[in-house]
């Protein structure tokens, strides 16, 4: 029989207190099986949209636990309601999709799962976001606070959501009726494995937690021709570095410097030979910040930047550049208080000091915004387990590694300390928001 924990993971948990307790037992006597549902989710990940028969695992082991289980919420999205009496109403949420990418972490249940993009690109597809752990540890989750009923009163919403790295899975189960078909929660609580903390270190940050995202399209449009006469053209290709530069300035002069914010040009596509100076040019872009008031800023600025760029040009009215806000637009997350507070003290005494750190903002996206959004006044907190190796977190604190960031081929976490971690901190916050 394996052993339950490894080596590493075990050195994680040399501050956690020696006295036993309900949860952290519960939990580890279900590490052997949460550990084969971990390696069969990584092994047979799917795109966003498309995750239907990882949703339909999802639900059927929430329907053994004694959940009502309705599929298909927004998609493949699953919903699971565990009523405990009167009481507040909790919601978990775990993310269910894979990224393109092909996998090189050489582990030996490595996805060699090959599809099509709804782009029509084939390519690889991998869990190198950590959504893996995340199930695993969404399973075990529910799977407790299940069999401790007696523990905790009110209602817990356990949801399995599709299409988070596209930042529609959210929006899409509550268009579908999440907060009025089912009970609509005072709290939500989700996790994120963190490839930039040790593995079994948990992660909390008050406030803005992570950022708004947009990505943008600007098309720039000019008068083509023959590389021999410019002068008889409009080169959108000059525009487009005009664009560009004075981009810049939306941060550096436009945004006050407390406040964070990103203006990055990912793609440029434009022209064919060397001799043609092009009609067209389409970039790229993605913009990031954290209050409403900087994103307004900086996508209005955009806009008048590339429309002023192209009549300092001479561009004619009718060739103006085209910009586009796409809507796969993810919300900035705020951890609201007092439930963060809260969760960091009762995991400061259950894990100890060491294992329970701040950590700062990240400008990345995560649409778990979404619900506390629509919910207006509820509670809500996304908080960070780390995944990092022991033996790999030391050597780059020493300088001799750098690590894999999540999203990268390579993203291979403990997956053991952060589904035990994960399990078991969500576990003891949930029968702390609806203890009796």
């Amino acid at each position: 029989m394996r052993t339950l924990l490894t080596a590493a993971f075990a050195m994680t948990l040399a501050s956690t207190p020696a006295l036993a307790d309900p949860v952290h037992d519960a939990t580890a006597r279900a590490m052997p099986e949460l550990m084969d549902f971990y390696r069969d989710f990584h092994a047979n990940p799917e795109l966003s949209l498309h995750e239907v028969k990882t949703a339909a695992k999802l639900a059927v082991e929430a329907r053994k636990a004694g959940y009502e289980v309705t599929e298909k919420v927004g998609g493949t999205g699953v919903v699971a309601v565990l009523r405990n009496g009167s009481g507040p109403v909790l919601l978990i949420r775990a993310d269910m999709d894979g990224l393109p990418v092909i996998e090189d972490t050489g582990l030996p249940f490595a996805s060699k799962v090959r599809a099509t993009t709804d782009e029509g690109q084939e390519t690889g597809v991998m869990h190198a976001c950590g959504h893996d752990t995340h199930m695993a540890s969404w399973i075990g989750t529910l799977r407790n606070l299940a069999a401790m009923k007696g523990q905790w009163k009110g209602t817990l919403v356990m949801i399995a959501q599709p299409a988070e790295e596209r930042g529609m899975g959210a929006r899409m189960m509550l268009e579908d009726g999440l907060f009025t078909r089912f009970p609509k929660p005072q709290v939500a609580l989700a996790f994120h494995d963190a490839a930039s903390l040790p593995a079994g270190q948990i992660g909390v940050r008050s406030g803005y937690a992570l950022a708004n995202v947009d990505s943008v399209d600007v098309v720039v449009k000019g008068v083509g021709g023959h590389g021999a006469y410019p002068h008889t053209t409009k080169d959108p290709i000059v525009l487009a570095a005009r664009i560009v530069g004075a981009l810049q300035t939306l941060v550096s002069r436009e945004t006050d410097p407390q406040e964070p914010a990103v203006v990055t040009v990912g793609s440029i596509q434009g022209g064919s030979k060397h001799n043609i100076i092009g009609s067209e040019v389409t970039m790229l872009l993605t913009v990031r910040s954290y209050t409403p008031e900087v994103r307004q800023k900086l996508l209005d600025g955009i806009a008048r930047i590339a429309k002023g760029e192209a009549i300092a040009a001479g561009m004619p009215d009718d060739r103006m550049p085209v910009v586009t806000v796409k809507d796969e637009f993810t919300p900035s997350t705020f951890n609201t208080e007092p439930l963060t507070g809260q969760l960091h003290a009762l995991w400061t005494a259950r894990f100890g000091k060491e294992r329970v750190v701040e950590t700062p903002a990240v400008m990345g996206g995560e649409d778990f915004s979404r619900y506390y959004l629509a919910g207006k006044s509820i509670q809500s907190m996304i908080f960070w387990v780390g995944g990092v190796p022991k033996a790999k977190w030391d050597a780059a604190q020493a300088g001799k590694a750098a690590l894999p960031s999540l999203h990268s081929a390579y993203w291979a976490p403990d997956a053991e300390a952060v589904i035990a971690t994960a399990t078991e901190a969500m576990t003891a916050a949930a029968l702390d928001v609806l203890k009796k």
